[in-house]
């Protein structure tokens, strides 16, 4: 996994996102407590076939999770990752999702049908789901971990009010330990054009994105290239068939600093 260090990163960014040259990647051994939930017999088959593309080993170990943390999934969708986080976390740990109001409103019922269903599930115990406007996110307690995949673009669209994106990322931030992360993954959109594509492609220049959440008084830390994809088509939706699942992808871990 390629790690930069901030300043380093900083340079890179000032390039165009597409241009920052790839070097190979080292990958790590990874983690038990995140390969044993991977291979959790209650995951449902749909998802498991999805973790080539999603790479789960790689991305939550990025992110640092582990026994005993308090870690939140906004906007968790069909609960890919919180599943494998109350694995990871286990007894001593909790997980918490934040469903937005807008988006139960809005979305189609297959969307969000797998955080219901693991609401529901008992076998799931270290879990608590909530659901409230988008500006009324809080956290329940004092989080190690707040995730969000696919959908931070989503928050500047117009089903979701937009959001008053520069509000939630200081909720984001107060949600936080002092030397919490914030981990973050996108579908990348073309060079430059900063918000223009997050209605129409479901996309978002990584630049327009880091400087949002750095103005809430985050600390980009480093970023992974292991979900990027240089032969993905930036003008393409995210959902169209020739790309979705395999679209060129931005992970970066911010903390808040202490």
């Amino acid at each position: 996994m390629v790690l930069q260090t901030r300043w380093l990163l900083a340079g890179l960014l000032s390039l165009s996102w597409s241009s920052v040259t790839r070097p190979a990647e080292s990958l790590p051994p990874t983690p038990v407590a995140i390969a044993a939930a991977i291979a959790d017999p209650r995951r449902p088959a749909e998802q498991v076939a999805r973790d080539p593309d999603r790479k789960p080993a790689l991305v939550i170990a990025f992110a640092g999770l582990k026994s005993g943390d308090r870690v939140e999934d906004f906007m968790p969708g069909n609960a890919y990752f919180t599943r494998l986080f109350s694995d990871v976390v286990g007894p001593n740990g909790r997980v918490y999702a934040f469903v937005p109001s807008e988006q139960v409103v809005h979305c189609q019922p297959s969307e969000i049908a797998g955080i219901q269903a693991m609401a529901r599930d008992p076998s799931y115990a270290n879990l608590s789901v909530q659901t409230d406007s988008v500006e009324n996110f809080r956290a329940p307690t004092k989080l190690d971990l707040l995730w969000t995949a696919q959908n931070y673009h989503d928050l500047h669209d117009r089903f979701m009010g937009p959001a008053d994106v520069a509000k939630l990322n200081k909720a984001f931030f107060d949600a936080l330990k002092p030397g919490g992360i914030l981990l973050v993954i996108d579908h990348v959109a073309a060079d430059g054009v900063g918000l223009r594509d997050t209605e129409t492609l479901h996309r978002i220049d990584p630049i327009r994105m880091q400087q949002e959440i750095e103005a809430a008084g985050f600390v980009l830390e480093a970023h992974s290239d292991v979900l990027r994809n240089a032969d993905d088509d930036h003008q393409r939706p995210a959902f169209d068939p020739q790309v979705r699942g395999r679209t060129d992808q931005v992970v970066f871990r911010f903390r808040r600093p202490g």
